[in-house]
C-alpha cells in the first residue's frame, strides 16, 4: 500500500530497501508522482522573498523550514555535513547574493553533530581504502560555538560576497528545537 506524500518514509536498516523490500528511491519517485498530481505552479522565481540564505548541516533531524517559520520561496537553503562554510558554500552564497538578491546569511550548526566525533583521520582512512586522496577536507571540529564563529568569519571576509553585514550564527539543539545565538566575538 503506497503511503501519502505527506507521510515520512519508514526508516530502513543499512540497505537501499525499506521494510517492505521496496527500493527507497522507487518510493521517493512514487511519492513525487502523487505530489505532482496535485502540484500547481506557485508562480514564483528563484529569488527568495525574504532575501535570506540559510546554511545548515544536512542532519536529517533538522526541519529548517519548520524550525525557522519559513514557507516555500522564502529563502535559499544550503546544506552540507556540519553546516561549515567551505569553498562550495561560498560559491552558492555568491550566486545567491549576486544573481538572486539575498542580503542576509543565517548559519546553523547543531548539537550531536557527527563532525564532532570525526577527525582528518577519516580522510586518510578513506584514501587508504580507495587508493585516492579526497580533494576535500573533512572540516571536523571539537567546539560547536568556535566553528560557528569560524563560519561567520569566513562569510564576513569573503571577497566574493556583496552583503556581509547581516551574518548571524546559531546552534540548533536537536533535543529542544531551540536555536542558541553565537556571539561572533566569543
Amino acid at each position: 500500500m503506497p503511503i501519502p506524500a505527506s507521510q515520512p518514509l519508514p526508516p530502513s536498516a543499512d540497505s537501499a530497501e525499506d521494510r517492505t523490500g521496496e527500493a527507497v528511491i522507487d518510493r521517493l519517485v512514487e511519492a513525487n508522482q502523487r505530489y505532482a498530481a496535485d502540484f500547481t505552479d506557485p508562480g514564483m522565481d528563484a529569488r527568495p522573498v525574504r532575501k535570506v540564505a540559510v546554511v545548515s548541516c544536512m542532519d536529517a533531524r533538522i526541519d529548517l523550514h519548520a524550525a525557522l517559520g519559513l514557507e516555500l520561496g522564502d529563502c535559499h537553503t544550503i546544506r552540507n555535513a556540519g553546516g561549515v562554510v567551505t569553498d562550495d558554500i561560498i560559491r552558492s552564497l555568491t550566486i545567491s547574493q549576486r544573481a538572486l538578491g539575498t542580503r542576509s546569511v543565517v548559519l546553523i550548526h547543531h548539537t550531536g553533530c557527527g563532525l564532532l566525533s570525526l577527525t582528518e583521520d577519516f580522510r586518510h582512512d578513506l584514501a587508504a581504502e580507495v587508493g585516492q586522496r579526497p580533494t576535500w577536507a573533512v572540516e571536523a571540529f571539537k567546539d560547536l560555538d568556535e566553528d560557528v564563529r569560524q563560519s561567520m568569519q569566513r562569510v564576513r571576509t569573503s571577497p566574493f560576497l556583496l552583503h556581509t553585514d547581516d551574518v548571524r550564527g546559531f546552534v540548533f539543539d536537536v533535543k529542544t528545537g531551540l536555536l542558541r545565538e553565537i556571539d561572533p566575538q566569543g
